[in-house]
């Protein structure tokens, strides 16, 4: 039997730290591309750019040997991730960053929803109630009747929803293929979703937003790369509460580089999200289950 290997919170916390940069540079780094370049081909050209990355992973993945399941399973999560991500894109391009962030601490709850409707997991009453904060949370960023809710808010909410389904198909696919090749087909297929898509409303980059998006590509690999060594140093449980400070940074970024007006309201519904998906990440952490429940980061572009 392998040993669990120890406990390192201060390295956790402080790989989950860099990963909260990662991240805020990424979302930094599109709305500074703003929307010249249509938000399809800007996922696109971060997926293709993003493959370079891929290429130490290249014999694992030609040696996978994957079933005709698995490749309908991949093909897929490529889909709906490719629709979140273009979906992603646009909203960063619409609304304020901080209200972005805040909306994709979503996504985690409804992963929480979706493995109770198609996985068979069961939801306590505390847990339906840390769901039910949450969608409240979502309530005051929103606050229908009280201001317009924008296309940029409507995509974000699709968004959460379709990156929650893109990571229950990633733990269906975990369980049984390499973990390298989950990655590794997941950005094949979305650059190959996207190609079509992004070829209908081609405008050509210039080499500077190119540039930018070489540098969404690679903080993003980054960031994945960064949280895997945080959740490999301590427990969710320790990490996650620090993922509050990415919030924290985009509407302080936001305010100073892009003029965007501090939203208490986008502030406090976002602390009300991610102390949702908190408690679930403890409550699965107490009871020893099979985590399902990805961190509030696990679905960033």
């Amino acid at each position: 039997m392998s040993e669990i290997p120890p406990s390192r919170p201060v390295a956790g916390v402080f790989w989950m730290l860099v990963t909260g940069f990662c991240f805020v540079t990424v979302t930094a780094l599109v709305k500074y591309l703003g929307p010249r370049v249509p938000a399809p081909e800007q996922a696109f050209l971060r997926y293709l750019m993003g493959l370079v990355f891929l290429l130490p992973m290249a014999r694992t993945l030609l040696n996978a040997g994957l079933t005709g399941r698995q490749w309908r399973l991949f093909g897929l999560r490529g889909l709906l991730h490719g629709g979140g991500v273009m979906l992603w894109f646009f909203a960063m391009t619409s609304i304020p960053i901080a209200e972005v962030t805040a909306m994709n601490y979503l996504s985690p709850v409804y992963v929480t929803i979706g493995a109770m409707l198609f996985l068979g997991e069961k939801l306590a009453a505390r847990r339906l109630a840390a769901v039910g904060m949450a969608l409240v949370g979502a309530a005051i960023i929103l606050r229908p009747g009280f201001r317009e809710i924008s296309p940029g808010h409507v995509a974000m909410l699709i968004t959460a929803v379709v990156f929650g389904g893109s990571y229950l198909l990633g733990k269906v696919l975990a369980d049984e293929s390499d973990p390298v090749v989950v990655v590794a087909m997941l950005s094949l297929v979305v650059t190959v979703v996207l190609a079509p898509v992004a070829a209908t409303v081609w405008v050509a980059p210039t080499l500077a937003e190119l540039g930018v998006l070489f540098g969404v590509a690679f903080f993003a690999t980054a960031g994945h790369y960064t949280m895997t060594l945080a959740f490999r140093a301590a427990p969710v449980t320790v990490t996650q509460p620090v993922t509050f400070l990415q919030l924290v940074w985009a509407t302080a970024l936001g305010a100073a580089v892009f003029a965007e007006p501090v939203d208490i309201w986008v502030v406090a519904g976002g602390g009300l999200i991610l102390a949702s998906v908190t408690f679930i990440t403890w409550r699965e952490a107490v009871v020893r289950r099979r985590e399902i429940t990805p961190a509030s980061l696990a679905t960033k572009v």
